[in-house]
This record gives structure tokens, sequence and C-alpha cells, in this order.
């Protein structure tokens, strides 16, 4: 049997010694997401964020064929500068790892790995999901699958906005993945608290949002949680202010031919040109908000 090639930075195999909580972060988000620095800068600050709130940030990534669960400084600065590093899902996760490739991980891939190293919670900017216009193009996100299947809790500003936010929570209410919004009734919508949507489900602490993670395991039910947590009101772009230019960049990427993988982060940068940056504002003050409270779950779940 081939053992898997994963290794723990420093800060991380302290974490496990000591038995304290950890909060898994995703890459793509800095190799895809963001532009540079603001990519290495965000995700300091995120990491950063982490720790104050008690818990240990593990930054995962595929570095030259090995699952890196936490990266150092140098690797974070490498990674934030490196071109053409792959987009890592389910479907090519092993296939970087076993011709020695580099990669950073989607939600997706990113669950996987935090189950791999025994990692409960995780923490990124939005899930994926359904595309507008699937029911030509089929497109929808792995990550939705890999909720249904991996039991590990995900705390989201719920899903990118660019995306048919109806047929997603169909979706994955098809799929048994319960959709929790943090603190309200209404499901956000990424850079907007309110998508105009009811959430199928609400939790006002950390504490509850723990002990649903726990009792899931206990039924022996598969996947993981959604935690769909609303952007801090005061760095928020109001749905009505997106909409139309979300509509213009959809219509310009279907124009191009941009399909499969590139959509959502040509959608992304065409709408940070389109918000004259605000659209990255905000979504800087999303991840850190989620990571906060993944760090808050991640404690309760290191409770006795």
């Amino acid at each position: 049997m081939t053992e898997l090639p994963l290794t723990l930075s420093p800060e991380i195999a302290a974490a496990r010694a000591e038995g304290a909580p950890i909060v898994a972060l995703e890459s793509t988000i800095i190799t895809h997401g963001m532009p540079w620095p603001q990519n290495v800068e965000t995700a300091r600050r995120v990491e950063g964020d982490v720790r104050a709130a008690g818990a240990v940030p593990a930054t995962i990534a595929v570095l030259n064929g090995t699952l890196h669960i936490g990266l150092t400084d140098p690797q974070l600065d490498t990674l934030a500068r490196a071109k053409g590093v792959a987009k890592l899902s389910r479907a090519d996760l092993a296939i970087c790892l076993a011709r020695g490739g580099t990669g950073a991980t989607t939600v997706a891939a990113t669950m996987i790995a935090a189950r791999a190293a025994g990692i409960a919670v995780f923490a990124t900017g939005g899930i994926g999901g359904v595309h507008r216009g699937a029911e030509r193009s089929f497109d929808i996100s792995a990550d939705l699958q890999e909720l249904a299947q991996t039991p590990v809790t995900v705390v989201a500003a719920g899903a990118k906005a660019i995306l048919d936010l109806n047929k997603t929570l169909e979706v994955l209410e098809t799929l048994g993945v319960p959709v929790i919004a943090f603190g309200q009734d209404a499901l956000p919508a990424f850079w907007s608290r309110d998508s105009g949507l009811a959430a199928p489900l609400r939790l006002d602490t950390p504490a509850q949002i723990a002990a649903a993670h726990r009792m899931r395991a206990a039924l022996g039910l598969p996947g993981g949680q959604l935690v769909a947590n609303p952007i801090p009101e005061a760095d928020e772009i109001p749905a009505k202010t997106l909409a139309p230019l979300i509509e213009t960049a959809i219509e310009e990427a279907d124009a191009q031919g941009i399909a499969a993988k590139q959509v959502t982060p040509f959608l992304l940068q065409r709408l940070f040109q389109l918000t004259e940056g605000w659209s990255l504002t905000a979504n800087i003050a999303l991840v850190r908000n989620n990571a906060r409270l993944a760090a808050a779950i991640a404690c309760e779940l290191g409770k006795p």
C-alpha cells in the first residue's frame, strides 16, 4: 500500500500533540481568488484571526507532490507569488499528488485533506454551487457532493453570489446537507447579508453548531454541514447593487466562451473591476469573519 504523502507544519504538529483546536483553510483563495499582494496579506490576517480566537490555522496546499497541512511563512509567500498553480478538487487531487505537482485546494479538496488530517472545521469565503444556466451547461461544483459525504463543518458566507442560489439550495437539500444560517433567518449571499431566500436552518451560537456536528456523527450520518455566516453589516455590498454587475460579468463570460474551472476566477476578477475594488474589500472582510466563527466552533468541539 502506498502511504498518503502528507506532512504537518511544525505549528500543526505541535497543536495535534497538545490537543489544541485546529481550523482548516483553503489555498485556492490565495492562488486564484485574490491578486498579489492582497492574497498573502489576507492569508496571514486570516491565520491571525484564527489564532486570536483560540485555535490554530492549517492552510492546506499540495507542494511538489506532498499534501501540506499548515504552511510555513516562506511556503505561504512562495505559493502566493506562484504562477500556473493547479486548482485542485476531488477529481484531480490524487493525480496532482501522484505526479509530484503543486496545486491549491478548493473547498472539496480542502475538506478531503482536513478529514485525512483529523480536522473537523474548515473556514472559507464561499462555496461553489450550481452555476446559472446549469440546465444547459451542467456546471455544478463538486463542493456540493463533498459536503454530502465528507464529515467536516464548513463555515462560509453562503454560496458565491454569482451562482444560481435557488438551485444550489435545492441540490443541497436533495443531498441531505444541513444549511445553517448563523444568527439570522435569511440565507446570506457572499458579499450580501440577505439573498432574498429563507435559510433552511438557523443556529445562534458556536456551541449549538458544535453540538449539531457531534450529533451527526452519533447518528452515523455521512457528510458535513454548511454554516452560512453573514458578512458583517458594515462590510456588505447590497444585493441590489451587485445584481446588474453580476449579470454583466456573466454575459461577458458567455460571450468569451469561458467555461468549467475558469468561470469563477473570471467572474470574481470582472466584479473586482466593475465594483472598483469593493468586491475584494468585502471578500477579505467576510473571509476573516468566517475564520473567527470557525475558530469558535473548533474551540467548542475541543471541550470535553
